[in-house]
């Protein structure tokens, strides 16, 4: 049985009991009859080729408070755009797909550089930008829910708690953040118990007090990405289209909704999804670079609060983190150890030596260049540039959909 611990300001919503996701499911379609709810795919065709998406699309077609569902398919030619359009086509309710590589969804892409917003940085944060903006063209939809589509356990339970918070009229928060333990035979989530915490924790003890980061280290898990929002709120948020999309959007969060209207949901006992390289040799790729852009946007949302970051915080910052991660190792050391889970702790500090490489690029990058990429703008932004943008970006999707 999970705790029932509220350990700091964001309210954690555990799986207290095995509820029958029938019941939470008739609860949700008696609301989603005034409260329209959408859920965004971010996937790359190559997806739909593992067992990931097709178990996604069968656990999904069992679901029935959905109004719509929207695929942000990257990675597709035309003959894949079609393929994943007739595979998702089984589900019962509406579904779109923004095809990001169809010639029409480009000549939008490029008129918004003509505009002068920076695209230049294509991948998951841009694909989920610019789904969303398609998403809030639709005036009456209540709240936007999106998962990741590489999930290998997938249960349809997992997207019913992530949005039970969000639209049950009985409360009021306005995000929800999913967690889960990322852990089969062995501990997985790298990027986040031996890299993102402890860095966020070193952050803490050398900037204190800071409100901003102990709201960071109040989540379970912040690297997720199952996450629900209302649209009011939505409408308003900047994301990073690096690495950096999870961190990004919690600031933009923190920055624009009361901490009381946000809190966590474990949506699954565990989850199994791809997992990405984490090789020394290979700085420019998988969990490094991951880890790097993660840090560089922690380090922009920190620098725009106006902390100072001096050579001598940089080197802190650096002595500081070895420390906390190998507290971190033995912790979860201990914890694999009582669970009878396999433990190469060894490995794990090979890990934490690789991200300590991160964390200076992330630091080299930062002071070369304090802006950096900029984050994609908020919908409210383009639509005071292009007043009529999103009416065309709905009709180029709809378009695209009858090819």
């Amino acid at each position: 049985m999970a705790d029932f611990w509220q350990h700091g300001s964001i309210t954690v919503l555990q799986r207290l009991k095995n509820r029958p996701v029938a019941d939470l499911e008739a609860e949700i379609e008696k609301i989603a009859n005034r409260r329209k709810i959408v859920l965004l795919l971010p996937a790359l065709y190559s997806e739909f080729q593992t067992q990931s998406m097709p178990l996604i699309i069968e656990e999904l077609k069992q679901v029935r408070y959905l109004h719509k569902v929207v695929l942000s398919l990257d990675g597709a030619d035309f003959s894949e755009f079609r393929s994943a359009r007739d595979m998702m086509s089984v589900l019962p309710y509406e579904t779109k797909i923004v095809w990001h590589d169809g010639p029409n969804m480009l000549a939008l892409y490029e008129e918004l550089r003509k505009t002068d917003f920076n695209l230049d940085n294509p991948g998951k944060g841009q694909s989920v930008w610019m789904a969303m903006g398609f998403i809030l063209s639709e005036k009456d939809v209540y709240a936007i829910a999106t998962h990741d589509c590489d999930i290998v356990n997938y249960d349809r339970e997992m997207l019913a708690r992530l949005v039970y918070p969000v639209v049950h009229p009985a409360t009021e928060f306005e995000f929800s953040k999913g967690y889960y333990a990322r852990v089969t035979e062995k501990l997985y989530g790298r990027v986040t118990r031996l890299f993102f915490t402890p860095l966020v924790r070193t952050l803490r003890r050398i900037i204190r007090p800071n409100e901003f980061l102990t709201y960071l280290d109040n989540f379970r898990y912040p690297l997720s990405g199952e996450f629900a929002v209302v649209t009011n709120l939505a409408h308003g948020l900047r994301i990073s289209p690096t690495w950096g999309l999870e961190v990004s959007l919690l600031s933009e969060i923190y920055q624009k909704a009361s901490v009381n209207r946000i809190c966590q949901v474990e949506i699954s006992d565990y989850y199994e999804h791809k997992h990405q390289i984490l090789e020394k040799s290979r700085p420019d790729e998988g969990l490094i670079r991951m880890a790097c852009d993660i840090a560089k946007a922690l380090f922009r949302v920190l620098s725009e609060d106006g902390i100072v970051m001096s050579d001598a915080f940089f080197r802190a910052i650096l002595s500081s983190y070895i420390k906390e991660a190998r507290i971190a190792i033995e912790k979860y050391h201990g914890l694999s150890l009582i669970n009878g889970l396999y433990y190469d702790r060894h490995d794990e500090i090979e890990a934490a030596e690789a991200f300590v490489e991160s964390l200076k690029c992330a630091i080299d990058e930062f002071i070369r260049d304090p802006v950096g990429i900029p984050l994609l703008p908020s919908w409210v932004r383009v639509a005071a540039a292009i007043p009529d943008f999103q009416d065309r970006l709905n009709e180029c999707v709809i378009n695209d959909n009858l090819l």
